[in-house]
This record gives structure tokens, C-alpha cells and sequence, in this order.
């Protein structure tokens, strides 16, 4: 078991480390959650809702490539930018170690 390592930017601009354990194939969005951080995630995380938006600040090109469901509703958002990903669809991986991510998604 390793630990992922990342930063996480809240809407009030607080940032915080989060380690991760690599071996729960938590999602992005189950990991901020249990974490405490408001998110709606209104979906449960099938890609259909983007209440999970968040902006990849460092890091965005290490992560898998963007799926055309994931795509799709990013460009429903008025204020997604070219490193927005749904965190429902990201993996707690090494694709995530060291990247920064602001939370831009709906609150709870």
C-alpha cells in the first residue's frame, strides 16, 4: 500500500495536503468527500452531473485521458477551463501524486 500525496484547494481558497491510501480504488470524489470537503456529487459518480467539477492546477498532464461522458458534461459548465475534470472520474493513483486541485463543484 502507498500513500497518494496532492493538494486541495477549497472554494474559500484554504488549501490542505491529502494522503491518500492507494489501495481503496477510491474515486477523486469519494476520496474529497470522506475528507469532509461539500460536495454534491449529485450522481454518485456516473458523469452525469458535473457537482463534482474540479480544476487541475498542477499535475493535469499526468492524468488518463479525458472520456467522451466526462466530456460531454464539462461543456455544460459556464466556468470549466481547458484542466477541468470531474473528480468522480479520476482514480486515487499515482497519476494523482503531487498534483494541485481546486474544488469548483456545487456544495452540499
Amino acid at each position: 500500500m502507498g500513500l497518494i500525496q496532492f493538494t486541495v484547494e477549497d472554494r474559500n481558497g484554504q488549501t490542505q495536503e491529502l494522503e491518500i491510501p492507494d489501495d481503496m480504488s477510491l474515486s477523486l470524489m469519494e476520496a474529497l468527500k470522506a475528507s469532509e470537503y461539500s460536495i454534491m456529487a449529485t450522481c454518485g459518480g456516473m458523469a452525469l452531473c458535473a457537482t463534482c467539477h474540479v480544476q487541475v492546477l498542477q499535475g493535469f498532464e499526468k492524468l488518463p485521458l479525458i472520456n467522451e461522458d466526462e466530456l460531454e458534461m464539462l461543456d455544460t459548465l459556464p466556468d470549466a477551463t481547458d484542466t477541468s475534470r470531474l473528480a468522480c472520474q479520476l482514480r486515487i493513483n499515482d497519476t494523482l501524486s503531487g498534483a494541485y486541485i481546486r474544488i469548483r463543484g456545487e456544495e452540499e
